[in-house]
């Protein structure tokens, strides 16, 4: 019986020992930063995951995404965004143009450490996603799983490949629909749930 209960308490640790989160609650302000995959591109008004991730959280998202953008362009905008909204959480989903533009990789990995050590230096926590390479099957480069690593962050790895390989949830070839944005959302708000911050 004994052994019954250890096992228990063993997988119970284990369940628990991702990154954390602090617990931010329904009254949080959290920051949606990235590209044209957090403006929303493709999904019809209030259909982007933020707006979706605010319907399940009920806490304000605030949505900084920008068509284009590049994670040097990201970084670049990256503090004054944070100063104007004072998030208490930043969910960083960059890296999608640096890579359909064949951008260097270490560079982009060296950015998104900077917006992260930014972030961090503000104690506003981090929540990392990540984008999937140009590949027949898509999966992110290792650079995300790194800095999740590096940084001790929750990461979403395989959700933003998953759904992009899905013509149900897509509204082009790099861009998800309504369904698919929020499908995005649930997954983020899953991830942080697990992570202690709902």
């Amino acid at each position: 019986m004994r052994w019954i209960y250890c096992v228990a308490i063993l997988m119970l640790l284990t369940a628990c020992g991702g990154p954390r989160l602090p617990y931010l609650g329904e009254h949080a302000r959290i920051l949606a930063f990235g590209d044209s995959l957090t403006l929303g591109v493709g999904a019809s008004d209030e259909g982007d995951y933020p707006a979706h991730l605010a319907n399940f959280c009920g806490c304000e998202v605030i949505n900084a995404g920008v068509s284009g953008e590049t994670s040097a362009q990201g970084l670049a905008r990256f503090a004054d965004v944070l100063d104007e909204a004072a998030p208490d959480m930043v969910i960083l989903l960059e890296g999608g143009n640096d890579i359909l533009r064949n951008l260097d990789k270490a560079a982009l990995k060296t950015n998104l450490a900077a917006m992260i050590r930014e972030a961090r230096a503000r104690q506003i926590a981090v929540l990392l996603i990540a984008v999937p390479e140009k590949q027949l099957l898509l999966s992110p480069p290792t650079l995300y799983r790194e800095l999740a690593e590096e940084f001790s962050l929750p990461l979403l790895d395989k959700s933003l490949s998953e759904l992009l390989q899905d013509s149900a949830m897509k509204s082009d070839t790099v861009h998800l629909n309504d369904a698919g944005y929020r499908a995005l959302a649930d997954d983020i708000y899953r991830l942080a749930s697990e992570s202690g911050a709902f």
